[in-house]
């Protein structure tokens, strides 16, 4: 909101970082002079480098492109609980039931629709492969 202070730097700056979080906002100009809201619009636009899009009223519009965020990867990280839909059929005739289950990361999927824990590999015994 700007207040009768008019374009102050507090004001250019909340601007600023809601633009970055957001991308588009509205801010609220209490100044009655359509001309001084029309030039405080085009005067935050140049500052921010961003777009003025409306002014309606005493309602100012600006956009700025969003940035790409960077997405932390972790490779230790295993996969996470999964939503699976299995299709039950009933009757002929009528429609299948569908029941949603959460499969966890230590678990399958049988071709049953019946959820079971993964198979640990075996361990073989160093005497009977016969390797040393």
């Amino acid at each position: 909101m700007i207040g009768a202070d008019g374009l102050s730097p507090a004001v250019i700056k909340e601007a600023d970082a809601a633009l970055n979080s957001h991308g588009l906002i509205k801010i609220r100009a209490l100044v009655d002079d359509r001309q001084a809201r029309d030039a405080m619009l085009h005067s935050l636009a140049e500052e921010l480098s961003a777009a003025p899009i409306q002014h309606i009223g005493k309602l100012l519009v600006l956009w700025r492109p969003m940035l790409a965020k960077e997405k932390k990867v972790d490779e230790d990280r295993k996969p996470g609980p999964r939503e699976v839909k299995i299709l039950k059929q009933t009757r002929p005739g009528q429609r299948p039931e569908v029941k949603i289950l959460k499969v966890m990361g230590n678990q399958r999927l049988t071709p049953g629709g019946k959820i079971k824990r993964a198979k640990k590999p075996t361990q073989r015994s160093v005497k009977k492969t016969g390797a040393r």
